[in-house]
C-alpha cells in the first residue's frame, strides 16, 4: 500500500483517469491477449508506430496490441500515475528520463534482468550504451529499457557564423581537438556583435548541464547536488545568466511563437541551436540545409566529453496479467531489428547497438556526432530523478535567474536550499 500512497501523493492534481483496463492482459475466448501500451506525442509522432505494430500482431497472432496516447508530454506521467494508482495502467509504457526515478522508487515496474538475459530476450542489456539508463537502472537491477534517445548537440549555422566574420568550423576544429570552451563562448561574442544571437539553448537539464561538463565543473558528487558549489561549474552558470541577460543567448521557452527557436534558426538570426536529431526535419524544410551542421558541446581543453543524452524507457507494468506477452512486446520493441523499423524516418537516433544506418543517411555531414554523443553519453542523474519533481524544479528557479527576476548570487543560493530541501 506504501507504494500506491506515494503514486497518489504524486498524482493529487490529477483527476480521476477515465480510462479503463477491461480486458487487458487477460486471454479471450479465442486465445488471444490483448496489450495496452502507452507513449505520448502528436499524431505524427504515433504513426511512427504503426508498421511496427502491424508487424508485431502479424508476427505474434495470439497478442492484440492497443496502442494509448496523450498529446502532450506534460499531461502524459499525470494520468499515468493516476492510472497506476486506481490499477487501471496499461500493461506496457513509456516513461521520459525525468521521471522513471519515481516510477522506480514507488515499486511499480517490473524488474527485467531476468528476461532481458533469458532466451527469449531480443534486446540484451550488454547491445545497449551504459550511460542511457540513467534512472531506469537500480542497484544493478533494470526496470525500463532505452527505446531510443536524442543526444543533445550544437547544431550551427554557416551562413551566420560567416557573416558575423567567424572563419573556423567548429566541427574541424572538434576533429583536431581544438573544440574549447573558450572558442565557443568567443563565436558566440562575435555573433552578438553582428547583431545575432549567439545560441538559443532549451532551458532542460540536457543543455545546461552539457555546459557545465564545457566547463569542467560537476552537477552531482556523491549523492551530493554540487552544481552551485564547485567553481568550475558556478563560473558555467554565471556564464548562462549574463549571456541570457545581454541576449548573447536566448531561451526558446520564452521566445514568441511568431519568432520562435526554430524561425530564427531558418532565417540565419543565431549562430548555435542546442538540440538533437529532431531537428533534422526543421533545418531541412528551412530551405537552406547545406548551411547547418553540427558539432558536440565543447569541453574545457578540447578533448572529447560526456554530454546529456535526451532518453526515454519502456517499462511493464508490475501488475500486468500477461507478463510474458507483455515482455515479448517490449524485447521486439527496442530491440536492433525493431529500432530499425520504427525509426525510419523519424527524428530520434538507436539506443541498441547495430542500427547506426538509419543516423548514417548523409545529413547533415558531420551525423556521426549523434553516434559519438550517445556512446560515452549520460541520461539524467540518477540521483536527481529519483526525487519526484527534483529535475522540473530546478528548471523552474534557473528560468527565474536566466530572466533576471532573481539575482544570480541569491539565484544559486535558493537552488542550493531548493534541492536540500527535496533531497530530505
Amino acid at each position: 500500500m506504501k507504494k500506491l500512497a506515494v503514486l497518489a501523493a504524486l498524482a493529487l492534481a490529477v483527476t480521476a483517469c477515465s480510462g479503463s483496463n477491461a480486458g487487458s492482459g487477460v486471454k479471450q475466448a479465442d486465445g488471444k491477449v490483448t496489450i495496452r501500451w502507452a507513449t505520448w506525442g502528436s499524431a505524427e509522432d504515433v504513426a511512427f508506430y504503426k508498421e511496427f505494430n502491424d508487424a508485431f500482431m502479424k508476427k505474434h497472432p495470439n497478442i492484440v496490441l492497443k496502442m494509448e496516447s496523450v498529446p502532450e508530454y506534460g499531461d502524459y506521467h499525470p494520468k499515468l500515475l493516476t492510472q497506476l494508482t486506481s490499477k487501471t495502467a496499461p500493461d506496457v509504457f513509456f516513461v521520459g528520463d525525468d521521471n522513471i526515478g519515481k516510477f522506480v522508487s514507488a515499486g511499480v515496474l517490473q524488474p527485467l534482468n531476468d528476461q532481458l538475459a533469458g532466451p527469449d530476450s531480443k534486446s540484451k542489456p550488454e547491445d545497449f550504451f551504459e550511460g542511457v539508463y540513467g534512472g531506469a537502472k537500480k542497484d544493478g537491477q533494470i526496470y525500463g529499457m532505452p527505446n531510443d534517445v536524442n543526444p543533445e548537440v550544437l547544431w550551427y549555422d554557416k551562413k551566420a557564423l560567416q557573416a558575423a566574420g567567424i572563419t573556423e568550423d567548429p566541427a574541424t576544429l572538434h576533429a583536431a581537438g581544438q573544440w574549447t570552451m573558450a572558442k565557443y563562448l568567443d563565436m558566440n561574442a562575435k555573433l552578438k556583435s553582428a547583431g545575432k544571437a549567439g545560441s538559443i539553448f532549451w532551458n532542460w537539464y540536457g543543455s545546461t548541464y552539457s555546459v557545465i561538463n564545457g566547463f569542467g565543473g560537476k552537477v552531482w558528487d556523491g549523492g551530493r547536488f554540487v552544481a552551485t558549489t564547485d567553481p568550475k561549474s558556478r563560473q558555467a552558470l554565471e556564464t548562462l545568466a549574463k549571456g541570457y541577460a545581454d541576449k548573447t543567448f536566448l531561451s526558446a521557452d520564452v521566445l514568441p511563437s511568431g519568432n520562435g527557436a526554430s524561425t530564427q534558426f531558418v532565417k540565419h538570426k543565431v549562430g548555435f541551436y542546442a538540440g538533437g536529431r529532431w531537428l533534422v526535419d526543421t533545418v531541412k524544410k528551412g530551405g537552406d540545409p547545406a548551411s547547418y551542421d553540427i558539432v558536440p558541446f565543447p569541453s574545457e581543453t578540447g578533448a572529447p566529453m560526456s554530454g546529456a543524452v535526451a532518453a526515454s524507457y519502456l517499462s511493464i507494468n508490475k501488475e500486468s496479467k500477461a507478463p510474458k506477452e507483455a515482455f515479448t512486446f517490449l524485447t521486439e520493441f527496442v530491440s536492433k531489428e525493431g529500432q530499425l523499423v520504427r525509426l525510419k524516418g523519424g527524428g530520434a537516433v538507436p539506443s541498441v547497438k547495430g542500427a547506426e544506418q538509419i543516423v548514417l543517411d548523409g545529413y547533415p555531414a558531420h551525423a556521426q556526432t549523434f553516434l559519438d554523443v550517445r556512446d560515452t553519453g549520460f541520461a539524467n542523474y540518477a540521483e536527481e530523478v529519483s526525487v519526484p519533481g527534483l529535475t522540473a524544479s530546478i528548471n523552474e528557479h534557473l528560468m527565474k535567474v536566466w530572466s533576471g527576476k532573481v539575482a544570480f548570487e541569491q539565484g544559486m543560493t535558493e537552488l542550493q536550499q531548493l534541492v536540500e530541501s527535496k533531497l530530505g
